[in-house]
This record gives structure tokens, C-alpha cells and sequence, in this order.
């Protein structure tokens, strides 16, 4: 039933995708634009967009594909298409991946994870609130996926030893660390991304058009919004809604409880405890680095690279393995699609024909972010954010709209997804600890998915103006 599904889902996809690209050509044809490379650009889009979300091939190889159809249908040259896999943006993602290991493997998570959970007392109020609070706040700096696997082993734990059902924290848990990855330019792929493509589209801009990048801290300026929306609401209200799948299939989550035990118990032998102080102080260090700017971002990242290998830390296989290849290559890949849509004229294209049905700044900002939340509950947020930023900032460019708040736009709305347990790795990491049905992300996440999207198309104009 469920396969039947998807494939129901994936052909309504392409439909409505293909849709569009017959009316971008058909709008194309009544202004007499001569744009075959336009076209082309939006079917090689097309395809990457069904490949992202059937995942006929893995993830990373759709993104590589892009660059590789680009060059072999003339849109671009070989250079500019791979240009990108030197990207200063894809250097501090690789090198930062790098950095943050370094607090796993010394072990400073679990300190602060533990402290967290001394702190509650075994009060299922407390322990939610100091959950979601900590969990957030390590995301804005650390891999979610890493924050998320490393404290809801010790989650698990506690609900256990205070009689509270896992499913009560371990979905808030998941979503907290989506929210606090919001807060940073490291804190969660799509805001590196949106930043690349911001660097790009500054360099191809109109005469008179200024275009820049975020700051480290910038995002902030909303992801701070919206953690604390976060917490709030589960303090508040949230906490009453939230499910206890303890009767399903017991006998299964204890097995898989034992498992996460033991795990964890392996990795804690594993961690280099002597060398803590050593990975938090170059961490500090890197981080006031990039605050101040003394240094471009990638060289601070790069330096923290070498300071965590040499300190010992990390290990030169260990720091190798740190890397989410996934991530890079996907990154890498799709930024060759937002000069693509530039230079092939499809930008322009595709703002005529939006423009021509919605004309409001507002509105645009509205759709941009509806769009972008609705396709990253189902597929990777990282490739939405890589698939929608080729397509909302030139059209910004090209409607004479300031591109930073669509940026942010897209940025955020990647990143806030509650809908399902494949929109992100933390939403799936506690999908089977927590015993949770598809269904019980729906019933949770919808409040913060709508109060995130609110805040977002209210907020933004606010603090980077249309």
C-alpha cells in the first residue's frame, strides 16, 4: 500500500512539474523569446527534481548528473558547471563537519547531554523543556544528525528510569535540532547553500542591484524566532499533544532499546575524554574566529581542521570519515543549476510567467516558502533548498525584488519540516526508538509547521526588506 503510494505521489509529481515547464514554453512562445537553452536547463531541473524525490538513484549521483547533462547539452561550459566543487561555501560545510566530531569524540556531548538529564530530575516537564533548550542549541553549531544521535540514547534512558514514554520527547527532540540548526551559517546545509547561491548571483547581477551574503551569525536574526517558538510551544501547549506509542509492538522497542544500549555503551569506550578540553577550546576558537572575521570562514574552518587532527583529537581517518559526503556532493552538484538558470535565460522565463499571476513581493515570498516547506517533508532538505534556490533568486533578480528574504525564505522552510519522518535525519533517527506511526508526525509537527511558515512570510520582510 504504502509503495502504491509513493508511486501515486511521485507521478503526481512529475505531472504537475511537466505542467509547468509546458506553460514556461508556452509563455516563451507568445513573447517570441528564442530560449532552447532555457529549455533545456528547466527539463535537466525537471528530471532532478523527480530523481531527488522517487530516489530511483541515490541522492549525491542526481546531483552530479546536473552539472554533467548541463555541460553535455552545450547550457554551459565543463568549467563553470564543476567550478563549484571548490566553492569557499562547500570547503567550510567539509571542514566544519570535521571540526564538530572532534566534541563527539572527546565526548563533550554526551557531558552536556548528561547534564541535561541530571538536570530535569526525572520530571517529564523539565526533562522537555532542558531537551528541546540544549538539543537546539548544540544544532546551531554541531550536526544535527550528530546532536540527534548522541543524546536520544541518553533521552531514552531517563524516560525509562522516570516511567515516561520515549515517543513524549524524542519527536520534540528531533524537531528541536531542526529549529536550532536555523541559527547559524554552520548550523544546517541549506543555509550554506542559499549563501553559495547568493555569492553567485551577486557576481551576475544588474548594474545597480546589490547583492550579498549573510553573515555567520545572521540567521539568527530568525532561527533564534523560531527555536524559541519552538520551546515555548511545547512548554505551553505542545506537551499536552504529544504521543505515547509505549503499547505498540513492545516486545520490538525493547529489543531496539538494547541495541541503542549497547551502542552508545561502545562509543562512550571509544571516546577520548583526555583530549575534551583540547576539541572545545579549538571549537571556541574557530567560532570567535568567524564571528570576528579575522579570517575568511573557510580558513578558519580549515585551520580547525588541522589544529583537531594534530591535538589528536581526531584521528586523519577519523576526520575523513567525519564528512558527510552526501551533503558535499549535493551541495556541489546543484550549484551548477543556479548558473544555468542565469545564463540560459530560464530565470527569466520562469519570472515572466509567475509575475504574470502573482505580482505581489509578499505574495512571491509566501508561495517560495509554501513550495519549499511542502517539498522538504518529502524529500532531502538539503536537495530542496539546492532545487529551489536556482529558481526563486534569479526570479527575484529578474522582478527587480531583493533576493536576501526569498533566500532566507527558502532557507528556513527547508529546514522547519514536522510532517514526516523522511523530511530529515533527525526525524528519522528517532522514528523506530520512538515507535512512532507516519501518521504521529503529521498530528505533532503540523502547529510548528504552520506557526514557522507565519513567522517566515511575516517576519522576514521585516529584518531583510522586499
Amino acid at each position: 500500500m504504502k509503495k502504491k503510494i509513493f508511486i501515486l505521489l511521485s507521478v503526481t509529481v512529475f505531472v504537475v512539474l511537466f505542467a509547468a515547464v509546458a506553460a514556461f514554453a508556452a509563455e516563451a512562445a507568445e513573447q517570441e523569446i528564442d530560449t532552447t537553452k532555457a529549455y533545456i536547463t528547466l527539463g535537466v531541473l525537471l528530471a532532478a527534481a523527480v530523481l531527488f524525490f522517487t530516489e530511483v538513484v541515490p541522492l549525491p549521483i542526481t546531483a552530479v548528473l546536473v552539472p554533467v547533462a548541463l555541460t553535455m547539452t552545450g547550457v554551459i561550459k565543463a568549467g563553470p558547471a564543476f567550478a563549484n566543487w571548490g566553492d569557499t561555501t562547500v570547503i567550510l560545510f567539509m571542514a566544519m563537519f570535521i571540526v564538530g566530531e572532534a566534541i563527539f569524540k572527546t565526548g563533550f556531548a554526551d557531558k552536556v547531554g548528561e547534564t541535561t538529564m541530571r538536570l530535569s530530575g526525572g520530571n517529564q516537564w523539565k526533562l522537555l523543556v532542558f531537551t528541546t533548550i540544549v538539543i537546539g542549541a548544540m544544532s546551531s553549531v554541531l550536526s544535527n544528525t550528530g546532536t540527534v544521535a548522541v543524546t536520544m540514547p541518553m533521552v531514552i534512558a531517563m524516560c525509562r528510569s522516570s516511567n515516561i514514554a520515549p515517543s513524549k520527547l524524542l519527536i520534540p527532540a528531533a524537531f528541536a535540532s531542526s529549529l536550532g540548526g536555523t541559527i547559524t551559517l554552520i548550523g544546517t546545509p541549506p543555509n550554506g547553500i542559499v549563501n553559495a547561491m547568493l555569492k553567485a548571483a551577486a557576481e551576475t547581477a544588474p548594474e545597480g542591484m546589490i547583492i550579498r551574503q549573510f553573515g555567520f551569525f545572521e540567521f539568527g536574526k530568525m532561527g533564534v524566532l523560531l527555536l524559541i517558538m519552538g520551546v515555548l510551544y511545547y512548554a505551553l501547549i505542545g506537551h499536552r499533544f504529544l504521543i505515547d506509542t509505549s503499547k505498540r509492538e513492545k516486545a520490538t522497542r525493547e529489543v531496539e532499546d538494547e541495541e541503542a544500549s549497547a551502542a552508545v555503551a561502545s562509543a562512550k569506550a571509544k571516546r577520548r575524554t583526555e583530549k575534551m578540553l583540547y576539541s572545545v577550546a579549538i571549537f571556541i576558537f574557530v567560532v570567535v574566529i568567524m564571528v570576528t572575521e579575522v579570517m575568511p570562514l573557510h580558513v578558519a574552518a580549515m585551520f580547525g581542521v588541522c589544529l583537531v587532527v594534530v591535538s589528536g583529537c581526531l584521528t586523519m581517518k577519523e576526520a575523513f570519515e567525519a564528512v558527510d559526503w552526501q551533503t558535499i556532493w549535493l551541495f556541489a552538484g546543484m550549484l551548477s543549476m543556479s548558473t544555468a538558470m542565469s545564463q540560459s535565460g530560464a530565470a527569466k522565463l520562469i519570472a515572466q510567467t509567475i509575475v504574470s499571476q502573482v505580482s505581489s513581493p509578499i505574495a512571491i515570498l509566501a508561495v517560495v516558502c509554501l513550495i519549499t516547506a511542502l517539498l522538504t517533508n518529502f524529500m532531502s532538505n538539503t536537495a530542496t533548498s539546492a532545487l529551489m534556490g536556482p529558481l526563486a533568486i534569479p526570479l527575484a533578480i529578474s522582478t527587480g525584488i531583493n533576493p536576501m528574504p526569498l533566500a532566507m525564505g527558502i532557507a528556513l522552510s527547508a529546514s522547519c519540516c514536522f510532517l514526516t519522518p523522511i523530511a530529515t535525519p533527525p526525524n528519522t533517527i528517532v522514528f523506530g526508538p520512538g515507535n512512532y506511526s507516519f501518521v504521529d508526525y503529521v498530528k505533532t509537527g503540523w502547529p510548528l509547521q504552520l506557526m514557522s511558515f507565519i513567522m517566515c512570510v511575516v517576519l522576514i520582510p521585516i529584518f531583510w526588506p522586499l
